[in-house]
């Protein structure tokens, strides 16, 4: 049963994001998994009433549908017939099954739910660019302008791949233009100085306090923080080592532990004074918080830097949800932002607004560029420049005033 904002039941396959956005979905009889976003309630459940409906009236798959759903086999695919949904497939399982999970799963999440529906029953080498475009105005309604660039970027991904290999004799893309703006990175959403110590001082009423502020101090990822354990923690030094991520997956019913997002994200952060006494403090309670039986489960995940396996055992997690004494979802996380900031009367933020805070009192400060990339995780100096570091009117201001004569 989903909840609403407020906690409120919604009904099975009805969920609200933490945007406000209302998410349907549902399995079909043929166990595959459909949902879409609404605006409205009504507008979401109308949806999945229709669509369960529909599905139960539907014949049976036919075969050559069914076989589209299978794993193709590397030996014996006719690459001169092959349709776009054997196609992907075939490049998930063969091509790029070395990329990230979250990566994958963007990849995969596009393209089920608009591709798919459009072009995934063609063969591959009769796509045409004004059937890419189509995908994307199919898109315009419903859907962000990141992740109709998501869609974008699937497309012309995985027909680059088939190029390369000779799949096809010309790119399907060429000319095929976003429909939807994305948004600016100066647009990303930044606390300034002032509101920072306003959350700061509301946010310390709530038992999500240290995990907010660690992230301050940190400027660490949301999954980086979930699935940070106690061997990670060096006091003795003061530093905290990130190599993995840990999320859960609401399409499985599960946590997930993961690598990081990138090799470069793979990094040991000094600790500032603050954040070591945030985590003195956990560790001195850390066996005297609540712990759900289910953390006795240990998380395998693949280490993308020498292809090896290696296990996260939940037990040994720094933050813990006070109520269930399991780790608070990334959801649950940005949904308890919201309240703060209503409460404290400013503007909502999510937990990727501390991290870009992080940056933003880093520049602010004079650390150089360079350092905070490292300290971010990015995998190059543009990303930290262009996409985190929002400086303020006021250091702009300031920093021109160093050029003025006395």
């Amino acid at each position: 049963m989903g909840k609403n904002l407020k906690g409120k039941e919604l009904g099975k396959g009805l969920t609200q994001r933490a945007d406000g956005r209302y998410y349907a979905r549902f399995v079909t009889k043929e166990g595959e998994r459909k949902g879409q976003y609404f605006k409205k309630l009504s507008d979401a459940r109308g949806w999945l009433k229709n669509a369960q409906n529909e599905d139960k009236e539907s014949p049976s798959t036919p075969f050559d549908v069914i076989a589209d759903n299978v794993k193709p086999d590397q030996d014996t695919v006719d690459f001169s017939k092959i349709t776009v949904n054997k196609w992907f497939d075939y490049w998930m399982d063969y091509i790029i099954p070395h990329l990230s999970w979250n990566t994958r799963r963007n990849y995969r999440d596009r393209y089920t739910h608009n591709i798919k529906p459009v072009i995934g029953k063609m063969q591959i080498r009769n796509v045409r660019p004004m059937h890419c475009q189509q995908v994307l105005m199919g898109m315009h309604k419903n859907y962000a302008g990141s992740t109709i660039r998501q869609a974008y970027i699937t497309m012309g991904t995985m027909f680059k791949a088939a190029l390369i290999n000779d799949v096809i004799s010309k790119h399907p893309m060429d000319g095929v233009q976003m429909v939807k703006r994305v948004k600016d990175p100066s647009e990303i959403k930044c606390l300034t100085e002032e509101e920072q110590e306003i959350f700061l001082e509301y946010a310390q009423r709530t038992h999500n306090y240290r995990p907010y502020r660690l992230v301050l101090e940190t400027g660490l990822r949301t999954g980086e923080l979930i699935g940070l354990t106690w061997d990670a923690i060096d006091f003795e030094n003061g530093t905290l080592t990130v190599e993995k991520t840990m999320e859960y997956r609401y399409e499985r019913g599960k946590w997930v532990a993961g690598s990081p997002k990138t090799v470069a994200s793979y990094r040991t952060i000094p600790l500032t004074k603050c954040a070591c006494d945030i985590l003195r403090q956990v560790y001195e309670e850390k066996d005297c918080r609540k712990q759900s039986k289910e953390l006795n489960h240990k998380l395998k995940y693949l280490d993308r830097r020498n292809g090896e396996f290696k296990t996260l055992d939940m037990r040994n997690l720094v933050f813990l949800n006070y109520r269930t004494g399991m780790p608070t979802k990334n959801s649950s996380y940005d949904s308890h932002l919201q309240r703060v900031c209503d409460s404290a009367g400013i503007k909502r933020i999510s937990m990727h607004s501390l991290r870009h805070s992080y940056a933003t009192r880093a520049i602010e400060r004079g650390v150089n560029p360079k350092s905070l990339q490292r300290l971010l995780g990015h995998a190059t100096l543009s990303t930290t420049m262009n996409k985190y570091v929002h400086v303020t009117d006021d250091f702009m201001r300031e920093a021109v005033s160093i050029f003025e004569s006395e």
